[in-house]
């Protein structure tokens, strides 16, 4: 029997939080100390994973990647981001993706440090706009897009850097 995709997605929110208070566990047992468990909501949109929010102790995670990549979404993205907030609150402001957050991510969570995820994102990224330069294609979203065309602003290539032409949208 098929479940409907709101109790799938209540399913779903009852692992990350048993993930969380999981994870959340091991580092507390590692630092000898509390920590609070963060606010989560479900609203980041585009092709982000999640997003921790250290001053606010909150993780937003995005719905549909989430949805469509539930298995290694709780394995990876929830460590992920948890280990962005307690390396925050342990070691205070330091590199995101620094030594403290690998060690976290290794060492305590036996996870790999990778720094993004691998997920398909084709359902939530949006319209994209290709551009040309001397030597390649390249897609952008259309916010860069409209930059350019509102604010007659350009990009470079980062290879040729020769400036990007308007080709196409996608």
């Amino acid at each position: 029997m098929m479940m409907s995709s709101q109790t799938q997605f209540r399913h779903l929110k009852m692992q990350v939080q048993r993930k969380l208070a999981e994870t959340l566990q091991l580092a507390e047992n590692h630092f000898q100390r509390t920590f609070s468990v963060p606010t989560i909501s479900y609203e980041l949109r585009g092709v982000k994973a999640g997003v921790a929010y250290l001053q606010k102790n909150e993780i937003k995670f995005n719905r549909t990647l989430l949805l469509e990549n539930s298995d290694e979404f709780i394995r990876q993205v929830v460590p992920h981001e948890l280990a962005h907030l307690i390396v925050y609150q342990v070691f205070g402001q330091v590199k995101p993706h620094g030594q403290e957050w690998q060690s976290v991510m290794t060492q305590l969570f036996n996870l790999p440090a990778d720094t993004c995820h691998q997920f398909d994102v084709e359902n939530v990224q949006g319209k994209m706009f290709a551009y040309q330069c001397e030597c390649q294609t390249h897609y952008l979203t259309i916010r860069r897009h409209n930059r350019i065309q509102r604010d007659k602003i350009a990009y470079l290539c980062r290879k040729c850097y020769e400036k990007l032409v308007f080709h196409s949208e996608n």
